[in-house]
């Protein structure tokens, strides 16, 4: 497989992780992580890049889907989007600082777009965010390693 290819791969997988597709960029990181072919750098920065890019078409998504969230075809249950929306409410921008975490990250990105939230402090916690989790992931497979 080529560096491209593997870098690709990694970049579309912490993408779809960051939208509301059931996927796991983790795996992905920490097995590219544990072969020791890659810098740890260059596969933490792509794999942010790709999951901060799906965060933004969360955001986007947010800024004007929100009038279709009764829709079958809405990407975010509507007991998610809800308690997303009270938790944004109650917490405002901090709580982008969970946009990584399972289950209601990726309905928080989307409760910042309803809520237009503005795109640069949304890029900003998200971005501190998504980069600290590889970061402490990159730590921990590092650490299986000793």
């Amino acid at each position: 497989m080529t560096d491209l290819t593997v870098y690709a791969g990694l970049f579309l997988t912490a993408l779809a992780a960051a939208t509301i597709l059931p996927m796991q960029s983790e795996a992905v990181l920490a097995g590219l992580l544990l072969t020791n072919s890659y810098p740890a750098w260059a596969l933490i920065i792509v794999a942010s890049l790709g999951n901060v890019l799906g965060s933004v078409i969360n955001w986007l998504l947010g800024r004007g889907i929100e009038r279709f969230r009764d829709r079958r075809w809405f990407p975010v249950k509507a007991g998610a989007l809800e308690r997303a929306q009270r938790w944004y409410q109650r917490y405002g921008k901090w709580s982008l600082l969970l946009s990584w975490a399972p289950i209601i990250g990726d309905p928080l990105t989307v409760v910042a777009g309803v809520l237009r939230e503005p795109l640069p402090v949304f890029l900003a916690l998200v971005t501190f965010a998504k980069v600290g989790r590889y970061l402490i992931l990159a730590a921990a497979t590092y650490s299986v390693l000793s």
